[in-house]
């Protein structure tokens, strides 16, 4: 495989996660042996202009297979067009933002405290980004324990668990997926007790104390209250763990203690107290485990209702479905209960801790993950693995660089005169800051979950798309932080009813939907009132796009392409300045912030001219955004996204 190849390898759909190539209801173990039976792929290359057979080749095939597409338009006068336009507009946004982080301006004093000395010669690094400069800062230690962990768990496997085999088979028997099971979910409790003390300390026996509880709660109530308890357990611990700030020791014994008596020896500090404040000294390495702990709180309620729906559905079993255990499709994995005897108190700690994926996801449900332990995913193949590494160091390169020379973040923290910066710079620095949240939310993501891939279990992949290849605010949904998306649609979404818009009463009921998924989105990211303004404005700037989608139905513009597309583009660039100004609010700068930024590009004429050429920009960009989907069609693939 030449260079370039590799590369087209490596930033092709299939390497990012095979969840998006291939059907879901399709076992990736059908499709190897397609792929290894070199008969079956003559057959199917010799079918006039087939591609692969339907099902394999597609993440949603029988709606692609069903979904006209046109000639491509890569080269044609009008994308060439494009072409040099964004030839020139992508890099003068570069160099936009450069040169208003260079010391010469004015606002470099207000924010150089922001700034420390990088690797790259001559160049100071933005770090006044603290969660990402944690990040960052920790990325040796990540690295080693990324590599450890795997080498560790062989170990285990050969000297302290090992499973004796018949034969190497594809299709381990019942017995061998028991004792596989056994080893792992063993190893990965005992490993989340060690890695939750070393990470916090004293605290960990408050997160095993919350842990013992919701399990109580799921395992030991009536079945039609888990539902509900489970919900109300697991929000109000959110609520909770702000309030009281991680419920220091100190803090509980001076509770405990009472108030003192003045003028008396009771009137000193107790040794309850004092103990308790020794205590919360050992807080390990991330003393602040209340922060954290929300990603644990969805797979909390994700083991709750997959136990509770197994209480219904255990008369349909893989073995009664005649479903091959061994080969599970990612649907089937997800859906069909785990084994009664799997919801124990050991698996239950195994899946809520599992290190590689304990500090920030991607979230994996329980059902799929016990699948997993029993049967490693077929889809985890080295040359895959390989490719995504790359993948992931490209992307953290890519960050190094942009830290290094556009320091946007350290701008935007300072609180800056935005009266000082032109509105090309307003307009890309605001950019710029959305671009730069994005990474640092991919970057950790990826590194975890190439920690599970190397570990054996494939989660979800939480970024599909870059930020900047989105137009539509529902395809955005599905494509940012898919794995929650998928979450929220299995536990929050599906059970509230989904949503349907045949009559105005099904229209309010689904807008009452949309507003109860995104209220506990936004709470679960922080209990903020500009988190809440921004999940309320996505469902705000839903509704556009629906009603665009109702009074302007494709079929009755089969006819006019050309000007359907034309016209879907318009409301594409509407939709992402909608989206760039939720975002701004809910994540960089906030509504005060976001006010400046706007009074500060419409102050002048220049402001509106350059808003003319950003959105002409954006038309563009949009175009090839409808073209990539369109061949990943022609492909089979339909992410809807």
């Amino acid at each position: 495989m030449g260079v370039l190849s590799f590369f087209r390898a490596t930033y092709d759909l299939d390497t990012l996660d095979t969840r998006f190539t291939i059907s879901s209801s399709t076992p990736y173990k059908t499709v190897i042996e397609a792929r290894d039976d070199a008969a079956a792929v003559a057959a199917a290359a010799s079918k006039d202009g087939a591609s692969k057979p339907n099902g394999l080749n597609g993440s949603n095939t029988s709606n692609a297979s069903n979904t006209s597409t046109g000639p491509s338009k890569w080269n044609t006068p009008e994308f060439y067009l494009y072409y040099l336009f964004l030839g020139w507009a992508v890099p003068s946004m570069f160099w936009v933002a450069y040169h208003a982080s260079k010391p010469t301006h004015p606002n470099y004093p207000n924010y150089e405290r922001f700034l420390a000395p990088g690797w790259i010669p001559g160049r100071k690094i933005d770090t006044s980004d603290a969660q990402y400069h944690t990040f960052r800062a920790n990325i040796p230690a990540m690295a080693g324990l990324l590599l450890f962990h795997p080498l560790l768990r062989r170990l285990y496997n050969s000297f302290v668990y090992p499973i004796k085999s018949a034969a190497q088979s594809s299709r381990p028997t019942l017995e061998e997926a028991d004792q596989r099971l056994e080893q792992r979910a063993t190893f990965d409790f005992g490993f989340a007790i060690i890695y939750l003390i070393a990470l916090h300390g004293i605290s960990a026996f408050k997160i095993l104390i919350i842990l013992f509880i919701n399990y109580k709660l799921a395992t030991t109530l009536p079945r039609k209250s888990i539902p509900a308890v489970s919900w109300v357990f697991n929000v109000g611990m959110l609520f909770a763990n702000e309030l009281y700030k991680g419920y220091k020791l100190g803090d509980i014994a001076a509770w405990i203690s009472g108030p003192g008596v003045n003028g008396s020896l009771l009137d000193s500090e107790s040794s309850l107290v004092a103990w308790g404040k020794f205590l919360d000294g050992y807080g390990g390495l991330m003393g602040r485990w209340e922060i954290l702990f929300n990603i644990t709180v969805l797979r909390l309620i994700s083991f709750n209702l997959d136990y509770y729906w197994s209480l219904d559905r255990r008369p349909y079993s893989p073995v009664e479905k005649q479903l091959d255990t061994s080969a599970l499709s990612e649907r089937d994995r997800v859906s069909v209960p785990a084994p009664t005897k799997d919801f124990s108190f050991r698996n239950y700690v195994a899946y809520a801790i599992y290190a590689p994926l304990y500090l920030t996801g991607p979230i994996i449900t329980f059902n799929d993950f016990i699948s997993q332990l029993r049967y490693k995913s077929a889809s985890i193949e080295t040359p895959r693995t390989i490719r995504y590494a790359v993948r992931f160091a490209l992307t953290l390169l890519f960050m190094e660089v942009i830290l290094h020379y556009d320091y946007v973040q350290a701008i935007s923290k300072a609180t800056p005169a935005w009266n000082t910066y032109t509105p090309a710079q307003l307009t890309v620095l605001s950019y710029f800051n959305l671009q730069l949240i994005w990474l640092k939310l991919l970057i950790p993501w990826r590194l975890f979950r190439l920690w599970a891939l190397i570990d054996g279990i494939d989660p979800p992949e939480n970024m599909i798309r870059c930020m900047s290849d989105n137009w539509s605010t529902l395809a955005f949904w599905r494509s940012w932080h898919r794995s929650f998306y998928r979450w929220s649609l299995r536990y929050i979404y599906v059970p509230l009813g989904g949503s349907s818009f045949r009559s105005p009463k099904d229209a309010a009921r689904s807008l009452l939907t949309y507003l109860l998924v995104f209220t506990f989105v936004a709470l679960w990211h922080d209990i903020q009132m500009r988190l809440l303004i921004w999940g309320w404005l996505v469902v705000f700037f839903m509704l556009p796009e629906m009603a665009a989608g109702l009074m302007f139905p494709k079929r009755k513009w089969e006819s006019r392409p050309t000007t359907y597309r034309m016209l879907c583009c318009l409301g594409a660039v509407f939709n992402v300045l909608m989206m760039i100004t939720a975002n701004l609010v809910g994540f960089a700068v906030g509504v005060e912030g976001l006010e400046s930024i706007v009074a500060g590009i419409f102050r002048e004429f220049s402001g509106f001219l350059f808003l003319v050429v950003a959105c002409t920009a954006l038309f563009m960009a949009v175009q090839i955004m409808f073209e990539i989907r369109e061949s990943e069609k022609r492909r089979g693939i339909n992410l809807k996204c």
